[in-house]
């Protein structure tokens, strides 16, 4: 038995050739979005326009009081944004401004559990424990799936490497 793959245009629904070229968008920041970026199919010509319809844009923070600790991020046109430099053009202002540095990453806030079913499977450099083990071999659809939604490489219990590390048995 084979399997076939078709692929749709998800703006249109349009079917997919073989030989069309499919024109893979991601979307990582909408009013609709609620858990993370996604991403959509289309044909070449369904894109043409997105780069028209683009607009120059300033993304900034803006860290008060009103946020309680928090930055909040908006965004506004970079002609709204350049208005409001009065003194000095924003160009000029822009590049003598004092440049920020991203905050160093705390290493110990980053440890993660792959012995959860949230973070089993994932690659990693460490040691798998049984436990993640036992949840990789007993729950391998739902794992595959969470590992392809975030667009990760997936578990093969035929590879032998993947066989080896989750402890899933070898054919020979």
């Amino acid at each position: 038995m084979g399997k076939k793959t078709i692929h749709v245009s998800d703006f249109s629904g349009t079917v997919l050739g073989a030989d069309d070229e499919a024109v893979r968008i991601v979307v990582l920041e909408h009013p609709d979005l609620v858990a993370g970026p996604v991403q959509l199919d289309a044909t070449p010509v369904e894109v043409e326009s997105i780069d028209d319809a683009a607009l120059d844009v300033a993304v900034v923070e803006i860290h008060d009081r009103h946020g309680h600790g928090e930055p909040r991020r908006v965004v506004l046109t970079a002609s709204e944004f350049d208005a409001m430099a009065t003194d000095v053009p924003m160009a000029q202002l822009l590049k003598t401004a004092e440049r920020v540095r991203p905050p160093k990453a705390r290493r110990s806030a980053e440890k993660v559990d792959y012995g959860t079913i949230e973070h089993a499977g994932r690659p990693h450099r460490g040691r798998v424990t049984e436990e993640e083990s036992r949840l990789v071999r007993e729950r391998l659809d739902e794992v595959n799936k969470r590992l392809a939604d975030a667009g990760l490489r997936q578990i093969d219990p035929a590879d032998p490497e993947h066989a080896a590390r989750y402890g899933f048995p070898v054919e020979r």
